[in-house]
């Protein structure tokens, strides 16, 4: 259902990001889709499976941008109405996208964690749509289904992580079709609670500093946790300054406006490129041997203050 509503994105290889990053790699380039993220994905196909109740009293989410005109997507392809919480420290251009797509949106506390307890406290029972619903997950997995039907000889895919339904959906389709490829989540340092729930096996809280507000989520969550822990092959933190330098890398070496999240994947590759470069040459060389890797570009919705950035040496 997703397939006959979404176009295929491009997957392409740009041979002066290659040069810079020292691999081959291949951009998945998820940001052309029509609300400049995978989340559309996610939406299209929640649209599809929506509960009697929740036809009939509508959709309640929060969220900090995608997963918000995902769900807004869902309400007007569906026909229902939809309310989305967001955080204080939503950017303005994804509230207004939220809007013009027709959903009602309404700013609460400073953080998502805020904003969640919120948006159920609205909801009719059954009827708020939570980021990591099973349907938003297999709707995320379709990105995988086009990456791998087309490269299944990667290596390895870098995949951002806020509530990890991108890196499950990877994970579960890889084990069907690419199951030597591996799946290497990437977060933000200032926003670690995935990473750190990931590590312990339990969900756990931390603050969400990151200036990139796809990946500003506050606690793990239960649902993506143990697809997390059984299909990673690795999970990364990087910082910041990290992500907005691979932002540049995207924009000047593979012509594409990615906001943070979307930045984050080839942050993830090139902190790890950097650490092979450091090891010895036995451990370089399988790295080289390995073959192409990908990155996905979740999303294109920069802020001003995200494309103000790519200016700054």
């Amino acid at each position: 259902m997703v397939a006959a509503a979404l176009d295929a994105t491009p997957l392409v290889g740009h041979p002066l990001l290659d040069r810079a990053v020292g691999a081959e790699v291949l951009v998945k380039h998820e940001h052309v889709l029509p609300t400049g993220s995978f989340k559309v994905r996610g939406g299209v196909h929640l649209a599809a499976t929506l509960t009697p109740a929740e036809r009939a009293s509508g959709l309640v989410t929060t969220s900090t941008g995608n997963h918000a005109q995902s769900v807004a997507t869902a309400a007007r392809l569906a026909g229902v109405e939809a309310t989305v919480v967001m955080p204080e420290s939503a950017p303005r251009v994804k509230r207004e996208a939220v809007e013009a797509l027709g959903a009602r949106v309404v700013i609460h506390g400073a953080g998502l964690g805020d904003a969640a307890a919120h948006a159920r406290a609205l909801a009719a029972p059954g009827c708020y749509v939570d980021p990591t619903d099973a349907r938003i997950v297999l709707g995320h997995a379709t990105l995988y289904l086009e990456l791998f039907r087309a490269r299944p000889d990667l290596a390895a895919v870098y995949v951002p992580i806020g509530s990890g339904t991108g890196a499950a959906g990877a994970c579960l389709v890889r084990d069907v079709l690419a199951p030597d490829c591996a799946v290497i989540g990437v977060q933000s340092e200032a926003a670690p609670a995935v990473w750190r729930s990931w590590r312990s096996g339990a969900v756990e809280v931390a603050p969400a500093h990151t200036r990139a507000s796809g990946l500003a989520t506050t606690a793990g969550y239960p649902s993506t946790l143990g697809l997390l822990r059984a299909g990673l092959s690795d999970f990364l933190l990087v910082s910041d300054d990290d992500i907005d330098a691979a932002a540049r890398l995207l924009a000047t070496r593979a012509h594409t406006l990615a906001e943070g999240a979307g930045a984050a994947a080839l942050a993830g590759l090139v902190a790890d490129r950097a650490t092979t470069a450091e090891a010895g040459p036995a451990v370089r060389a399988r790295a080289a041997a390995a073959g192409p890797v990908a990155v996905v570009c979740t999303g294109g919705n920069a802020s001003a203050e995200e494309i103000a950035r790519l200016a700054v040496a």
